[in-house]
């Protein structure tokens, strides 16, 4: 597994070996020994299956208890993944980074807890997997909006798609981060 940088402490671009011949190909999305020597020692509690179509937007997700890590792959089509850093004490609070994740790719994006997530779908459609290290929560999950001018996350909406996003009812009414809740749990590093 290759870890590639990012510019936020604790989100790692994950890279698997990809063993291909002319039947197909294998890989290894998760190995419990080479991610702990990643650093990544958070036991997995669940598994979800995402399918969406071209310019669906999800997020900006997450639990204010039970907050969850993430280790999200796109198996087909391709998404542009984002994380937002809302750990108040990070010297990146409030940054986020963006990255392609696709089947083709094979890349995955380890997110920690402390993060809102989100994601748009870049190809006519998409799978995406991910495992988190907590349960799901609806009770706790909360939202960012996933346009909040101030954060100016670029979605890569351009030209003909620009406002063709596809967002539920429940992201739409997402807060803004300056008013979003502020994390001061130690879970959240």
């Amino acid at each position: 597994m290759k870890k590639l940088a990012t510019t936020l402490p604790g989100l790692l671009l994950l890279e698997p070996r990809v063993f291909g011949d002319d039947r197909g190909f294998f890989l290894e999305s998760y190995n419990q020994r080479t991610f702990a020597d990643l650093g990544i020692t958070d036991p997995f509690v669940q598994d979800n299956h995402s399918y969406s179509q071209e310019n669906v937007v999800r997020g900006l997700h997450y639990q204010i208890l039970q907050p969850q890590g993430k280790l999200v792959r796109a198996i087909t089509g391709e998404i542009l993944d984002v994380a937002l850093d809302l750990r108040r004490h990070s010297p990146t609070f409030g940054k986020w980074e963006s990255f392609s994740l696709s089947g083709e790719n094979k890349r995955m994006l380890w997110i920690p807890r402390g993060f809102a997530h989100g994601f748009r779908v870049v190809s006519a459609t998409t799978h995406v997997l991910y495992k988190a290290t907590d349960f799901y929560a609806p009770e706790h999950e909360r939202s960012v909006l996933w346009n909040d001018p101030a954060l100016g996350i670029d979605w890569g909406f351009t030209g003909e798609t620009a406002g063709a996003a596809i967002v539920s009812g429940k992201d739409q009414l997402g807060i803004v981060f300056q008013e979003a809740e502020k994390f001061e749990s130690s879970a959240w590093g």
